[in-house]
């Protein structure tokens, strides 16, 4: 074994140290465990945080970041985090921060809406939030696309998505007296409410959708009818003066009236979605819907004061059509300005009379050649007075033999129908004779002679009050006196008097004399041949 070298330096030969072992301290315990209690707070408090979702509203009125919450159905599902103004700042931009369960209900129908206090027509809401402030209320949808940014809605939806019932569209030429929430009755009872409308794109008309609660929308059939039940209806018959009306609400709020035709009740519901027409009134709505329609048109060179649309076609009190359109034009070859008056027949209202029962409707050529020969047989129309006070007119159908020869412009679109004067125009004409006549009338000679026949009344009064008065004057003086006369001879202590009273005495005893006769004789009738018996008395 080799020996150790001796160091140069003289120094002695370091030994190596020993290697210390290291031993975990109890010390290190507590933040160990701290933090690990630490990590699993944070993730799961990332675990548990609910999604986060923007909300666009046009004002932050009402809004306040930490203490303005998001309910459903008055539970609390979040809390508003953060207001912010877009980058246009046209628009308010709200974060809220929602509970984890409520994410699957996150989807592209789901609405929300600031709930504070409103008053909208004849309903309150939202008089909660006066103590508690405003907050946020949500309408769960069912769309199966999931959304995080929802814009706001400005009003309060009227009906819930999850309320059982149906919706329908009701299509009308203008709003009237309609808006959100007012009533929808069937047989007066209020079953439904209109949800929402809007201006047709075209601007002509409206669209109206209303919500019929269940189980009323299964009254609500494809042949059902629609009114306007707003106000009240007057109307004034044969009867008297009828007043209608649905209810109170209506006539302040507005509201929509619907009934089903009896013949048309064991149909089934409607489809959510049928549009309907929405009626000026019942009489309208109920009307039997009219397949086969003549238009047709009437050209007037007199006043249509008073004529308007929906005016009835008359022909001898019953109706067979109605007015739709009333118009102005000129004619440039004639310098003319005529009235055209465009007017629907309804030629199923006229039956044929025929012992053939399956007798077919006339149409295309055969009705063509039907209605000339009318024509011919003097058929015209007029333009006649339906009331006399409010001036309203009326289009009448009759024949009029005299009529000068006309025809039907069949190359007009629609056919020309001839027409003859008013009967208002022939009462002018009347007038204008009897006027006439008046003025052909000597009234000067008249109102002369009528002046002497005065004098000579004149004269005759004034001699019978000077000469004839006196003898009537004395001739009551005698009658005067024999009622006087006469007067004193029936005075009690006249000798008349007594005369009179005597003789009334005698009358008397010769009455009781015959009734005593009368009585003998009835007992003894034989005494009229043989006398009385000596021995009676």
């Amino acid at each position: 074994m080799a020996e150790a070298r001796p160091d140069p330096s003289g120094l002695p030969e370091a030994e190596a140290a020993p290697r210390s072992r290291w031993r975990p301290q109890l010390v290190w315990l507590v933040p160990l465990v701290a933090a690990l209690i630490g990590g699993w707070l944070a993730v799961k408090s990332i675990l548990d945080r609910g999604p986060v979702i923007d909300i666009v509203f046009k004002s932050a009125e009402g809004l306040e970041a930490g203490k303005t919450k998001v309910k459903y159905k008055d539970v609390d599902i979040g809390l508003v985090t953060a207001v912010s103004l877009s980058r246009d700042l046209r628009q308010v931009l709200a974060s809220a921060e929602l509970v984890k369960d409520f994410q699957p209900h996150l989807v592209e129908d789901t609405r929300f809406w600031l709930v504070k206090p409103r008053i909208s027509g004849g309903s309150v809401s939202g008089l909660g939030t006066v103590l508690s402030g405003a907050y946020i209320g949500v309408d769960v949808g069912k769309s199966p696309r999931a959304q995080k940014t929802f814009a706001a809605l400005e009003v309060p939806p009227v009906i819930q998505l999850d309320t059982p019932g149906r919706e329908f569209v009701l299509r009308s030429a203008d709003l009237g007296s309609l808006a959100m929430g007012s009533p929808v009755f069937f047989r007066r009872l209020q079953v439904g409410q209109v949800v929402a409308y809007r201006l047709d794109d075209n601007g002509r008309g409206m669209s109206l959708r209303i919500f019929v609660n269940a189980p009323y929308d299964r009254f609500v059939t494809d042949n059902s009818r629609f009114w306007n039940a707003s106000g009240i209806d007057v109307k004034l018959g044969p009867g008297g003066i009828e007043v209608d009306t649905q209810s109170l609400a209506s006539l302040l709020l507005g509201g929509v009236a619907f009934e089903t035709p009896e013949e048309s009740v064991a149909l089934p519901g409607a489809a959510p979605d049928t549009p309907f027409e929405l009626f000026a009134d019942r009489a309208r709505a109920m009307r039997n819907p009219e397949r086969d329609v003549l238009k047709m048109v009437l050209l007037f060179d007199e006043s249509l004061r008073g004529l308007e649309t929906g005016a009835p076609v008359d022909f001898r009190g019953i109706a067979i059509g109605e007015v739709t359109a009333i118009r102005v034009e000129l004619e440039p070859d004639s310098r003319r300005i005529v009235m055209p008056v465009e007017i629907s027949l309804y030629p199923e209202r006229l039956r044929l009379r025929s012992r053939d029962k399956d007798l077919p409707r006339l149409s295309g050529e055969a009705r063509r050649r039907f209605l000339e020969e009318l024509v011919a047989k003097g058929l015209r129309a007029q333009l006649r007075s339906g009331n006399l006070l409010t001036g309203q007119l009326y289009v009448g159908l009759d024949f009029f033999p005299q009529a000068t020869t006309a025809r039907i412009d069949w190359d007009s679109e629609p056919p020309g129908l001839p027409t003859t004067g008013g009967s208002l125009g022939e009462l002018q004409a009347s007038l204008q004779r009897v006027a006439g006549r008046l003025e052909k009338l000597p009234l000067e000679q008249i109102g002369a002679d009528l002046r002497q026949t005065l004098q000579t009344t004149s004269r005759l009064l004034h001699r019978l009050d000077t000469q004839v008065a006196p003898e009537v004057v004395a001739t009551l003086g005698e009658a005067r006196k024999a009622v006087d006369t006469a007067q004193n001879m029936m005075a009690a202590d006249e000798p008349l008097q007594q005369d009179t009273r005597e003789a009334i005495r005698e009358l008397g005893r010769t009455a009781r004399s015959l009734r005593a006769l009368a009585d003998y004789l009835e007992r003894h009738p034989e005494a009229l041949l043989w006398g009385k018996k000596k021995s009676e008395p």
